[in-house]
């Protein structure tokens, strides 16, 4: 659907994207990462055909945006940062202009506008100004906006920013429905977001992609040791022992002594074991009580820091 083959955008001397490139399927939604100044809005404008390349070719739906803009862009529909309306315009009078820019069909114009109006959950207020609108709503017209004309291809640019949290997830559930239809980018600060909504994930960094994965993955690749965290009673101090019975133990730490007489253990493991089922077993027949066990999470959040810091692939 979307191939990046050697892109390069240099601003005079400066290189705002170095040399990069992917490819993003059709109907897979992707989350495009990076720290402010990495280069993902300039690959956005890119994408969108806003501005060109300096090397490097983009092909949108098996067109060149460079050589057929016209047929690249009409796959595309573009949601930008800041929600940029007509305030003068009604809801309903704004994604019908839209849909007199992208020049749908005159015949079919009203009965598309109505079919995104209802899709984007903005019936009850279509009559209103753009102007008068909640922040939330005003996110769902820029959606409907480019929606308009029936796009394979979706870019959102920080979709959810300045919702409250219940717009967040009314966003999101909208986010998740269009990508059934749609090949999806976005563009997000909140990285449980993307967690949650994208099934890949790009990451730039000073211009250059420094990870391309699912959520999971990456998740997975930038993990240290396997920690399993544990609360037990243990009144004869059997845990210091712990680790000759279970061999799959690499090194068990005494983290803390609580009032109730409770101690808190972290047991470090090789990557590809799970120490819990194992535990339950041999701390029972130590006579053992578990109070709590978890495994260590790794978040996406995690996964960016430590990339970023890192700077590795």
């Amino acid at each position: 659907m979307i191939e990046v083959k050697n892109v390069t955008k240099k601003y005079g001397s400066t290189i705002a994207v170095d040399n990069i490139s992917f490819k993003i399927k059709e109907g897979e939604i992707v989350g495009l990462l990076g720290p402010n100044g990495a280069g993902k809005s300039t690959t956005m404008n890119m994408l969108t055909g806003y501005i060109e390349t300096t090397e490097g070719q983009i092909i949108i739906a098996g067109n060149d945006i460079s050589k057929k803009p016209k047929k690249a862009k009409a796959q595309i529909g573009y949601m930008p940062e800041g929600v940029p309306l007509y305030s003068d315009l009604t809801v309903k009078e704004f994604v019908t202009y839209m849909a007199e820019l992208k020049k749908v069909d005159r015949k079919t114009r009203k009965e598309k506008v109505e079919k995104i109006i209802e899709q984007t959950g903005l019936k009850e207020v279509e009559k209103k100004l753009t102007r008068n609108l909640s922040r939330g709503y005003k996110q769902r017209v820029s959606m409907a906006g480019a929606l308009v004309g029936e796009p394979k291809i979706l870019i959102l640019d920080e979709p959810t920013v300045g919702l409250d949290p219940k717009q967040i997830t009314e966003i999101r559930a909208l986010i998740k429905e269009l990508g059934k239809t749609h090949t999806v980018i976005l563009s997000s600060h909140i990285l449980s977001e993307v967690s949650q909504i994208c099934n890949k994930v790009i990451i730039i960094n000073k211009g250059k992609i420094i990870a391309e994965d699912t959520p999971e993955n990456l998740e997975k690749k930038v993990s240290g040791n396997n920690n399993t965290y544990l609360t037990v009673e243990d009144p004869e101090n059997k845990m210091e022992t712990i680790k000759e019975k279970i061999t799959q133990i690499k090194d068990v730490k005494l983290v803390k002594e609580n009032e109730d007489g409770t101690k808190q253990y972290i047991l470090e493991s090789d990557k590809d074991v799970d120490l819990r089922k194992i535990i339950f077993t041999e701390l029972a027949k130590e006579n053992i009580t578990i109070f709590e066990m978890k495994n260590e999470d790794i978040t996406l959040e995690d996964a960016f820091m430590k990339l970023i810091e890192g700077g590795k692939k």
